[in-house]
């Protein structure tokens, strides 16, 4: 009955996004018609949030109010996998998710959860910022119907534990860590020891308050944001992965408009994707403060060397697929 209930009200906030803008289309007027664009997302920090909100003003803004966009933010329409979803079915036009959650749409998102594939963060924006990969990814899916317009910085993702810190892999051996429904996560997880627990971010906070799980791994914005430091006060600094959030568009929508709406689209996005690169790490030291303050949360450096040398076997079975080994071998070379 509850799944019955929670299947009515997506539909029913689906209907809500989809009633005006039949509406809208089927209004004659002599003024110019404003062009809306529908963009949904899931639970996000802060500086995600005023990013996506900037990306919105933008478009109004150099389309001189001739383009607008809607959002649909909190899961209104459902988790990220529903969002891609309805963006590939132009249910919607925009949503924003993590890189991981696009693995199930396209293999080539999967090198993205390479442990240490980047050697630290100025690695990881130059690769982000090289068209000739990034133009591989972004394009990976337009067979699916939509395609990647920019990317935002989600910071390293590390363990945070609830009864210890992680200090060496052993920490890990035995325990029960949440990972992202991702195969190549519940990889490294086999091979440092712990076992995986594949879950939706909403279901970590009461996994770990349960003893479901021992722990989680994600960058330091669960800890308050998502209120996980109320019962997980370890948080390692392991950094295993940097995984970007990824903003996706319908490619019908985009196809149709005229040369300068792409502009404004992909120029708002760009603008938005710098600013949020400016204030990510101010906000990220903010939510540290306030976990060690409000919750008592813990922080500690890791010697990684020894995650890095059990995680890579996975580097090394990308190095040498058919289908993503030049990928793997450009990204690397790019932070050379």
């Amino acid at each position: 009955m509850e799944g019955i209930i929670l299947f009515k009200k997506r539909w029913l906030s689906l209907l809500l996004v989809i009633i005006p803008v039949l509406t809208a289309c089927g209004t004659t007027s002599s003024a110019k018609e404003v062009k809306v664009f529908r963009f949904a997302y899931a639970s996000n920090s802060q500086p995600v949030k005023d990013s996506m909100a900037l990306f919105g003003e933008l478009v109004e803004e150099k389309s001189n109010g001739e383009m607008k966009v809607d959002f649909y933010p909190d899961s209104q329409l459902g988790g990220e996998t529903d969002l891609i979803q309805l963006t590939q079915t132009g249910a919607i036009d925009f949503t924003k998710v993590s890189g991981a959650a696009l693995e199930g749409f396209s293999e080539h998102y999967s090198i993205f959860g390479i442990p240490y594939l980047f050697d630290d963060e100025e690695s990881f924006f130059k690769v982000m910022e090289d068209d000739s990969i990034m133009d591989q990814i972004y394009g990976s899916t337009s067979d699916l119907g939509f395609s990647g317009i920019t990317y935002y910085d989600s910071g390293q993702r590390s363990f945070y534990m609830v009864d210890g810190p992680v200090e060496t892999p052993a920490d890990l051996q035995g325990k029960k860590i949440r990972t992202m429904e991702s195969e190549t996560a519940v990889k490294m997880m086999s091979l440092l020891g712990g076992s995986a627990v594949p879950m939706g971010s909403d279901e970590v906070y009461a996994s770990l308050q349960s003893g479901l799980i021992d722990g989680s791994e994600n960058n330091e914005f669960v800890l308050v944001t998502a209120g996980h430091g109320n019962v997980a006060k370890y948080y390692s600094y392991d950094q295993h992965t940097r995984i970007p959030d990824i903003i996706i568009m319908n490619d019908e929508r985009l196809a149709g408009l005229t040369e300068e709406e792409k502009a404004i689209i992909m120029d708002s996005a760009a603008e938005s994707t710098e600013y949020e690169k400016e204030v990510f790490n101010d906000a990220v030291e903010k939510e540290k403060k306030e976990a060690a303050e409000e919750y008592g949360v813990e922080f500690n450096e890791v010697d990684n060397k020894p995650f890095r040398e059990l995680v890579a076997p996975i580097a090394e079975e990308f190095e040498n697929d058919e289908k993503l080994g030049d990928l793997y071998k450009e990204i690397v070379e790019v932070q050379k």
